[in-house]
């Protein structure tokens, strides 16, 4: 497999490399092959034949069509979660025990790998496209509290990465159906498994037994729950300050 995922029977030119690569793809790939999953990172394209670039109407940023549309979405998810990590990983007081500060000091390299993977990615393959840095907006979490209590208005840690791990999951399992490159889907099922196992470590440590809770999974069927991407971006639109527009991603 190449270093950089690049569509299986894709005849185009090979791209520039961009000026910025925050991590060697070679790196990239030995850390996620070593987690390989069965379920899928978002693909999608309006187009068969092209990508459209994202662009902003007012105060709403469309995240676009075609590959670099849905590729963009991934980086929406992934930039969130990253600011998050790496704002618990940086609390000069945290309320997280010295186990739970290692544990979040490793998932905020993994989120950093993810988001810088998939800029880097996108601005080889698509110069000029790439989605905006997001602001995040995280009033609505209490960095104080590892949990929140009875009464509180506000997310602990530990309820914050629940949420953000749960979100990634089902939206990378909710767009699977729309990927159309083999390549990428072989990336995509190395990302989201990984965003799983974060997502089953939280889960314990706010209740333990609860990592493949029926909320998540179903009963029936034992698999994992899957949203789609406007449904994803609304949420998500609690904790950025931008508008994002997913109308048009997966068609």
């Amino acid at each position: 497999m190449p270093d950089t995922p690049r569509p299986i029977g894709s005849d185009a030119p090979q791209l520039a490399q961009p000026r910025y690569t925050p991590i060697k793809r070679r790196s990239f790939f030995m850390y996620a092959g070593a987690t390989a999953g069965a379920t899928a990172l978002v693909l999608a394209g309006c187009s068969k034949d092209s990508d459209t670039t994202p662009a902003s109407t007012n105060t709403t940023i469309s995240l676009g069509t075609g590959d670099v549309g849905v590729l963009n979405y991934a980086y929406a998810l992934e930039q969130l979660e990253a600011a998050f990590y790496a704002q618990v990983k940086g609390l000069t007081s945290t309320p997280l025990s010295p186990a739970e500060v290692t544990y979040f000091t490793q998932v905020a390299a993994h989120e950093a790998i993810h988001r810088d993977f998939l800029r880097a990615a996108i601005n080889r393959d698509a110069p000029g496209k790439l989605l905006q840095d997001l602001t995040p907006n995280f009033s609505g979490i209490d960095f104080t509290k590892r949990t929140m209590a009875a009464g509180d208005s506000k997310l602990g840690i530990l309820d914050a990465a629940k949420a953000f791990e749960d979100l990634g999951v089902a939206a990378y399992n909710g767009a699977g159906k729309l990927i159309k490159s083999p390549a990428y889907l072989v990336i995509a099922g190395q990302i989201v498994s990984v965003e799983a196992r974060h997502a089953a470590y939280v889960r314990n440590l706010i209740t333990p037994g609860s990592f493949a809770a029926d909320d998540q999974v179903d009963a029936t069927t034992g698999l994992d729950k899957a949203l789609t991407p406007s449904t994803v971006i609304a949420i998500m639109g609690a904790f950025i300050t931008q508008k994002l527009d997913a109308s048009t991603v997966g068609h």
